[in-house]
Parts: C-alpha cells; structure tokens; sequence
C-alpha cells in the first residue's frame, strides 16, 4: 500500500491538495496521511505583554485545526480512500520532512501559495524546503493564482488555443 503525505495549512491551495492526494491514493489503493503543523506564535520583544496570552493562543490554533483536519478526513473517507490525520506543533519544513520519514511517505504532495520570489527570499519557502530535504518525491499542487502552464502560453500568444 502505497502512502501519500499530504501536509495542508487550511488555505485556498489545501482543497487542491486533498483532492490531488486523494486521487493519487485512489489510483494506487494507497492511503492519504493528512498533515496540519500549527506553528508558535512568533514573540517579539515589543509585545513581551503578551507572552502570556501565547498559551491560550497556541490552544485556540490547535483545537481549531484538530476541527478542520476531522472535517477533512471524513470528507476523504466519503471517497472511500484510507485516511488519518497527524497535527503537530513547530516549524513546517522539517516536520514535515520527520512525517513523511515516520510513516514512510512514498509521495508528498503539498501546496505552492504563488507568493514571489522576493517574498520567498525574505521568508523562505515551505514548498522549496521541503523538496531540497525530503527522500521521496514531492508533487506541487499549484495555488488558483498560479496560471497554468497552457493558460501561460494562450497569454503570451494572446489569443485561445
């Protein structure tokens, strides 16, 4: 049985990606591993006051991706594909990276948010990290922003293939 990691965030690019991880599954009769990595709230000098709502805050990001993650494992498991759900607390990249490497990934298939690469360069890029570090192959779903390649090409002609 093949294993699909599917790491998702809960943004507009998640739904592509349990529909991508799910078809993938199904074409293989393998099983889709949903993924939520909740990260810490980042604490900044300047806001040292509310170092003590950090908790409450973690908690409340927590209890809501538990929510959405059970809410997406029923709708895969309407598809009749095997599904489980894993949530964990920390930095995306090597959580995911430690997951897939835990139950044996034999694909990831995750998320581009189109940002530019300015963005990337000053934040980083989940999706790059994870395809420099990760042992298997790593399928790219991307964002509804993001143009397709033959929508790419009927632009740069200017006219509908």
């Amino acid at each position: 049985m093949k294993t699909i990691l599917a790491p998702i965030d809960f943004s507009k690019v998640s739904d592509a990606v349990v529909h991508e991880a799910t078809a993938l599954a199904r074409a293989m009769d393998g099983r889709v591993v949903l993924l939520a990595v909740v990260q810490p709230p980042v604490v900044v000098t300047e806001y040292a006051m509310m170092i003590d709502n950090a908790g409450e805050i973690m908690a409340a990001g927590e209890r809501n991706a538990a929510r959405q993650l059970e809410k997406i494992e029923d709708q895969v498991k309407a598809e009749f594909v095997r599904v489980e759900s894993i949530q964990v607390v920390g930095a995306p990249v090597a959580n995911i990276v430690d997951q897939a490497e835990k139950c044996e990934a034999d694909y990831i298939v995750m998320g581009s948010h189109g940002h530019t690469a300015f963005y990337d360069l000053l934040v980083g890029s989940t999706t790059h990290g994870v395809l420099m570090r990760a042992r298997c192959p790593v399928v790219i779903v991307p964002s509804a922003q993001e143009k397709s390649p033959a929508k790419r090409i009927r632009e740069w002609h200017g006219a509908a293939i």
